[in-house]
């Protein structure tokens, strides 16, 4: 966001007075839009956006730099939070805990998006029953090459299994290249009986659409398919919700849709520009969502009949760690994507020999969730070069550690 001194306006939310400062700061520079913007964006699909994250506990990713910089993830409310912002307090696997902003309005939008958040990050949790989601969560995240029809088919696959299992998937776009499928659950199952649930689906996805979906947890084994990404279910983990605008240069949307609408419906057509109109116009395709609430019975019967998910085997020498069975070799870890970019590059022109060989899926930029914000790691899958022109495994172009002075229980390496 770029700086200004704008005086700060307040605005009139349902009879709750919200401050907003610096309203004319340029959050999205090529469209034009301003802090205010976004606000009045939000308030305009409040109804929408307060179905996917309303009254659930809330970490707040924000963009305090603007949408080229990486934010930071704050669990933690603010300590002088106004009085119309919930909070509720959450105990991560790791042994930490954190009060964290629960909203109930749509002045808590208004609230949120002032501090720099742009999207919505609830957990699949209601702030009532913290140990019990009432929302699956299905990913659909393509790998490298892999078309926007490859993505809507295993969508629709997706659907036949949920059906079976006598559940209702309700898709949404994620606002990057992949789909998103929301679930409605009753809340009496624990977040390992629900993550198991997704696994299963994952999986009967993969059987259902071989080549196209993959369960396959581990990046370098995926190949040119769609992993339909069951960890995002795990206790720690957080989406997108329903109409957050994402970080991309058109200012687009994680967009509701109909199931009618997939086949058709492209990413980029659900921008902050023209979502309210069509919420105007058809209203959210997702309002029926919570009168669609289903049991996992279905799906974790499914689950003992396919048993356990084929684990990868372990390293040899004492540590315990998963040992790939592909030939993998790590080029960089960076605290920013543009850095971890620069280092492929780097890579890449020491050995063009090898780059000749390799398919879109064997590259891996991938961004790791670290103590309070994203870091990335480069990988390079060398299934496709031949063996005579595999560059070995080198000292790494760039070796930024996330956990470097920090220290607390369940630490990395601790």
């Amino acid at each position: 966001m770029t700086p200004s001194k704008t005086p700060a306006e307040v605005l009139d939310i349902e009879g709750v007075e919200v401050r907003i400062s610096s309203p004319d700061k340029v959050v999205f520079p090529d469209p034009g839009l301003t802090k205010l913007d976004l606000v009045r964006y939000y308030l305009a699909v409040a109804d929408g956006a307060l179905r996917g994250a309303g009254g659930r506990p809330m970490v707040l990713k924000r963009f305090p730099k603007g949408i080229n910089a990486e934010p930071f993830f704050q669990k933690r409310v603010p300590e002088n939070h106004p009085p119309f912002v919930d909070t509720t307090t959450l105990h991560y696997a790791s042994g930490t805990s954190a009060e964290e902003a629960v909203i109930r309005d749509a002045a808590g939008l208004a609230w949120v998006i002032n501090l720099g958040c742009l999207d919505l990050n609830p957990h699949p949790v209601r702030a009532e029953d913290l140990e019990h989601p009432d929302e699956l969560r299905v990913d659909l995240d393509p790998m490298p090459g892999v078309d926007w029809s490859q993505i809507v088919d295993v969508a629709y696959v997706a659907r036949e299994v949920l059906a079976d299992a006598g559940l209702v998937g309700w898709p949404k776009t994620s606002g990057s290249r992949g789909l998103h499928i929301l679930v409605r659950i009753t809340p009496q199952w624990s977040y390992r009986d629900v993550r198991l649930a997704a696994e299963t689906l994952a999986r009967e996805v993969e059987n259902r659409a071989p080549g196209l979906a993959t369960a396959r947890w581990w990046k370098e084994e995926r190949g040119e398919s769609v992993f339909v990404d069951f960890n995002q279910n795990a206790k720690d983990r957080t989406v997108a919700s329903a109409y957050s605008v994402r970080p991309l240069p058109d200012a687009r949307v994680s967009a509701p849709l109909t199931w009618e609408e997939v086949r058709t419906a492209r990413p980029e057509q659900f921008t902050v520009q023209t979502v309210p109109q069509r919420f105007a116009d058809i209203g959210d395709p997702h309002a029926g969502i919570d009168d669609a609430v289903g049991t996992l019975g279905g799906l974790l019967a499914l689950a003992e009949k396919l048993g356990p998910a084929e684990k990868a085997p372990r390293s040899g020498n004492g540590t315990g760690r998963r040992q790939s069975l592909m030939p993998l070799i790590e080029v960089a870890r960076t605290k920013t994507k543009p850095e971890a970019l620069a280092a492929l590059d780097q890579w890449k022109a020491r050995h063009p020999a090898a780059v000749g060989g390799l398919q879109p899926a064997d590259v891996l930029v991938d961004g790791m969730r670290g103590s309070s914000s994203l870091w990335y790691r480069v990988r390079v899958n060398l299934q496709h070069v031949p063996e005579d022109k595999r560059p070995p495994q080198e000292d790494l172009i760039a070796d930024y550690d996330p956990w470097a002075g920090k220290q607390w229980p369940g630490r990395p390496g601790s």
